[in-house]
């Protein structure tokens, strides 16, 4: 049964900055936490308890995961040692260092590997591009569900993917046997109000909602209306206000990935087939 939240209005217009926001025919706490999500750059000292910890692992595991094979894992990084090193191998990271925990959500197929050896069973099929697949996408679905978990419990979060800047050093940093691959990092705390995270605007619907069938041209008008939205969102961050200009400049070359133009062959390296 759902209820009524006075805030429903405003979530929905703090998430597209729509002067106009329609109020939601239907509305609850789920929906609450996850239209007021946001990242999350800057924590408080205390600590994410084991037990806390143990609930968003359990949240993750709530998430679907194709033919239950469940082909992911997760390491919880505490020591602010190995949080520097990893801090570092993503591109310097602050925050990654002052959370108090990282959690590095891998595509795992060491297990089933192991598994297959014990049976004395084939499993060439987790050669193939598709298995791969099928590892990153459980890995990020029990991640986002982490993530909601955390928030629900007035926790702050954001997503690491420069983790896969330099793979092979952070498989050497978790000790990742081969088929274990890090996909991202999930930074987990307790938010520094002083930082005064903001809900980022996204794409206006009629842009990513298609009926039917994919329609293109009908786009560029709702594109050119985000350009106008995200603006006065990166103004009051103090960023450089293009969104167009962003996201070229993200996909603009091999040097733009910063070192992820590289992910095949790490992942050949770290026994990823990709048949």
């Amino acid at each position: 049964m759902t209820q009524t939240v006075p805030s429903a209005a405003n979530a929905i217009q703090q998430r597209y900055r729509d002067p106009n926001p329609t109020e939601p025919a239907e509305w609850n706490p789920v929906l609450q936490v996850l239209h007021e999500h946001r990242s999350v750059r800057r924590y408080l000292a205390g600590p994410v308890s084991d037990d806390t910890l143990r609930l968003l692992i359990s949240a993750a595991q709530s998430a679907p995961t194709s033919s239950n094979l469940q082909v992911w894992s997760v390491i919880a990084v505490r020591d602010p040692a190995r949080k520097a090193r990893l801090a570092a191998l993503a591109g310097g990271q602050a925050h990654v260092e002052q959370a108090p925990v990282l959690l590095v959500f891998t595509a795992d197929f060491a297990r089933l590997r192991q598994l297959a050896d014990d049976h004395d069973a084939p499993l060439a099929g987790a050669d193939y591009l598709e298995s791969s697949y099928v590892g990153f996408i459980d890995a990020a679905l029990a991640a986002q569900n982490a993530v909601v978990a955390a928030e629900s419990l007035g926790l702050g979060t954001v997503y690491v993917g420069a983790i896969r800047n330099n793979p092979e050093q952070v498989a050497a940093e978790l000790r990742l046997p081969e088929q274990v691959f890090a996909v991202f990092g999930l930074v987990v705390g307790h938010p520094d109000p002083s930082e005064d995270a903001r809900v980022k605007p996204r794409l206006p619907q009629p842009a990513v909602l298609h009926h039917e069938t994919y329609d293109l041209p009908t786009q560029r008008p709702h594109v050119a209306d985000y350009e106008v939205r995200i603006a006065a969102f990166y103004a009051e961050q103090q960023l450089a206000h293009s969104w167009t200009e962003r996201v070229l400049a993200r996909l603009a070359s091999a040097t733009s990935l910063n070192g992820r133009h590289r992910l095949r062959e790490s992942l050949a390296n770290h026994g990823f087939r990709l048949r």
